[in-house]
Parts: structure tokens; C-alpha cells; sequence
């Protein structure tokens, strides 16, 4: 367990008038005591006095070798185990995370010892500015990615499906470190490449389509998140030119990220210019996110969205445009925020890369 997490978890029970909480949400169990379980099969619960891990005998091993200083509660009975906790330790108010499913919460409404209030972002907005271990890991992640992602460029050609290339990639990255993906590793090319989110299909790969590749890797717990559109072969003169406005967006953003920045700021900054080049209806999602133990994490970049950067937070700035049946483009790259402004993470070249 991270003692100093959960001091600063208790940190914030007064200002959330509570004097307890539980957490489901995996990435938050593992952020707080160093493991966790599958969704749905246990709880940490943090009161004033303790820090207990409910959950069952399917985990009761690995627990005691994983986290044996945390005191462990084994039960089919989750809920009722929670109540025992907060009874035996005088609990009277609960925060819980607002995800939790209807049924779980109407559960706690109705048999709940204490008051259940659920609450947003808890664990998640402690989780936003990383700690040097949890820096080295990401930058570990993200060098491996960059990496992989240079060497299936040396292997991408016509003929070569969708599928195949994303598989490869993730065979490359498994062989040389990486524990698994943190989202289906995106291949989309040709019109499909228009598709923001267009899963790797069994559609071959053609002389002079753009083709986007988006993926997320973990090594040591957390995760990378790149994506490069490349060429095989001249994709005409109206894709490279919107290649050439999304690559000087990106590049005015990654220019301003500091802290104290707002998302919202960094976001006008790649909207503005890609409108004035004629692009703006073409950029149809936000230009960034947090990255970490998860693959979306705060703070947010995007219209409307107040979060300032800090220090040692790591976000992704991901500008696009997608022209339907035409193809589409965007450039990711991981920062670190610093104290003077950034350190971009991801070191794929940019420029457009006609292979």
C-alpha cells in the first residue's frame, strides 16, 4: 500500500463531508494499495481507522502475496462485509464512486449502515499528477511504443491487411516488454482512415492510401497512447496539405503546454488554426486527454473544459480531420507537463511519411 495515497485520500474526506470510502473501479484499487481485482469482485474500503480489501476466495492467495500488510476481508457477501467495516469503526457517512452500478448503489440506499453519497473523480483527480516511479514507467511505455510503431513502418506495404499489421505490432510489442493493450490497436486505411475509431478490418492496405495507426501499450502497469498516419505512396496533394495544417496544429499546441494552461485554451489554439485553413468541420473530437493507469484519465483538452495542467501530469495532444470516403488524418503524441512547460514522450517523426 501507498501510504502517502491514502493519507491524501483522508485528506480530502472533510472538504467531502465524509468519513469513509469505497472504491470498485480497478485502476483505482490498484493506485491506492498496489493490486486489484475484476470488476464487480470486491471493494477497498478506506475508512478513518483502516484500509480493509473485501473480496473472495478466488483472490485470498494472491492477496496475502501481493498486499499482505492490508487487512483483508474473504466473503461472497461484499456489501454486507462493507457494513460490518463501517459499524466496527463508527462510520457515518460513505462517499462512493458515482460508477458503481444502479443495483449496487440501491443496495447500499437501502441497508447501508452509513449514508451513501456518491461522489465524481475522487481517486481519479489524485491520480492525475504522476509520482517519479509512475513517470519512469510511462516514459518506459511510451519509448517502447514509439519504437514499435517505427519498426511496423519498416514492414507496412500494399497487400497487407489491416488486421495483420495490428497484429504484428502487438506480437512486436508483447516480444519486447509490453504486458498488453489498453484498447484494440486501431489499422484504418484508405476511406476508412476517416473513421476516428475504425477497428483493424480484413481490407488490404492499396498503394497511396493514408493509413492511421492508433495504440496504447502497458509496460510496468501503465500505458502509451500514439498514433501516426502514414502514406503508402503520394496520397495527392489535398491529403498532404491536410496533413501539413494537422502536423502545424498539433505544433502550436505542444508550443503552449504549461502549466496553468487550460484545456479548453490548448484546444481553441489547434480549432482556431485548423478553421482557418478550412479544416474546422473536419476536426470532430477534442484534442487531448490524461494518460496513466488508464488509457483516459483527467485532466481533459477539449472545448469547454476548465482543467488547468500541472506539473508532471502526462497528456496526449491528438489533433485530426477526416474526410468521408477520402480518408483522414491525426498525429498523437504523449507530454509530460514540467515546471518550465514539456517534454514530448513519443518520438516518431511528424512529417508525413510516404513509405
Amino acid at each position: 500500500m501507498t501510504t502517502s495515497r491514502i493519507a491524501r485520500l483522508r485528506a480530502r474526506f472533510s472538504a467531502l463531508s465524509i468519513d469513509s470510502f469505497l472504491v470498485q473501479a480497478a485502476s483505482n484499487q490498484a493506485y491506492l494499495v498496489g493490486t486489484s481485482v475484476e470488476p464487480g469482485d470486491g471493494y477497498v474500503l478506506v475508512t478513518e481507522k483502516r484500509v480493509v480489501f473485501i473480496t473472495d476466495a478466488r483472490y485470498e492467495t494472491e492477496l496475502k502475496h501481493t498486499i499482505p500488510t492490508i487487512d483483508r476481508v474473504i466473503t461472497r457477501n461484499y456489501l454486507e462485509a462493507v457494513n460490518q467495516v463501517l459499524a466496527a469503526d463508527g462510520t457515518t457517512v460513505m462517499g462512493l464512486e458515482d460508477t458503481l452500478p444502479l443495483q449496487t448503489f440501491t443496495w447500499l440506499d437501502e441497508h447501508l449502515v452509513a449514508d451513501p453519497v456518491p461522489l465524481s473523480h475522487v481517486v481519479d483527480d489524485l491520480r492525475q499528477v504522476k509520482e517519479p516511479a509512475e513517470l519512469a514507467s510511462l516514459q518506459k511505455a511510451t519509448a517502447l511504443t514509439s519504437d514499435g510503431v517505427t519498426a511496423l513502418l519498416d514492414v507496412l506495404h500494399p497487400g497487407m491487411t489491416e488486421r495483420a499489421a495490428a497484429l504484428w505490432l502487438t506480437r512486436w510489442m508483447q516480444d519486447h516488454g509490453a504486458t498488453g493493450v489498453s484498447f484494440p490497436t486501431i489499422v484504418a486505411s484508405g476511406p476508412r482512415s476517416a473513421w476516428p475509431h475504425g477497428q483493424a478490418s480484413d481490407k488490404l492496405l492499396a498503394a497511396h492510401e493514408l493509413v492511421t495507426i492508433d495504440c496504447g501499450f502497458y509496460v510496468d502497469g501503465y500505458t502509451s497512447d500514439l498514433t501516426r498516419t502514414v502514406a503508402l505512396g503520394d496520397p495527392g496533394e489535398p491529403l498532404k496539405r491536410a496533413y501539413q495544417a494537422v502536423q502545424t496544429a498539433q505544433k502550436l499546441i505542444m508550443a503552449a503546454v504549461r502549466p496553468g494552461v487550460t484545456g479548453d485554451t490548448l484546444d481553441r489554439i489547434g480549432r482556431n488554426y485548423l478553421t482557418e485553413q478550412g479544416y474546422g468541420a473536419a476536426f470532430i473530437h477534442g484534442t487531448g486527454h490524461g494518460i496513466g493507469l488508464d488509457i483516459h484519465e483527467g485532466p481533459n483538452i477539449g472545448r469547454g473544459w476548465p482543467d488547468r495542467l500541472a506539473t508532471d501530469q502526462v497528456i496526449t495532444v491528438e489533433p485530426g480531420v477526416y474526410f468521408p470516403e477520402q480518408g483522414g488524418i491525426r498525429i498523437e503524441d504523449d507530454l509530460q507537463v514540467t515546471a518550465t512547460g514539456h517534454t514530448v514522450l513519443t518520438t516518431v517523426p511528424r512529417n508525413l511519411i510516404i513509405l
